[in-house]
């Protein structure tokens, strides 16, 4: 990042803990500024209207209110809100659904690093840095959020 470049702040939002702290620790090793988490629909409206992060990453699939929820209630705030859906799921009918809606990016939960970081800087004016996270981190990484996605 440099010098003259804002620390991008963000809200990471999903219902498996264990997702939501290592999702967090990777942006943060990539200069991204986790300043709330949360683990449904609910309290991601109420974080964004508390914060107002730069981007959330949004889980779409959680019991009670889902990131469909959140993202309608959080673009009443922001109609302009940058949101990183990530979804276990990647359905047709969820592509389409999110399909053409600006400032919304879709990502499948069993990415590599690099295709997040890639969707964040799509949604983003001043693009983040990408670490140097070597290709067997970002398979650890990937294997834990699809062994995460079983259980």
């Amino acid at each position: 990042m440099s010098k003259n470049q804002k620390k991008i702040s963000a809200i990471v939002v999903d219902d498996d803990k264990v997702i939501v702290r290592m999702l967090s620790e990777r942006l943060h090793f990539c200069g991204v500024n986790i300043i709330g988490v949360g683990y449904n629909g609910k309290e991601a409206v109420e974080l964004y209207q508390k914060l107002r992060p730069d981007v959330v990453f949004l889980d779409i699939m959680m019991p009670r209110f889902d990131g469909f929820y959140a993202l309608q209630n959080i673009r009443l705030i922001n109609n302009r809100a940058k949101i990183l859906m990530v979804t276990a799921v990647l359905r047709s009918d969820i592509v389409e659904r999110l399909s053409g809606i600006p400032s919304v990016e879709i990502v499948d939960k069993t990415f590599d690093f690099d295709d997040l970081l890639n969707a964040i800087n799509r949604l983003l004016e001043s693009p983040i840095d990408s670490m140097a996270f070597n290709s067997t981190e970002n398979a650890i990484m990937s294997a834990v959020l699809r062994q995460s996605n079983v259980n």
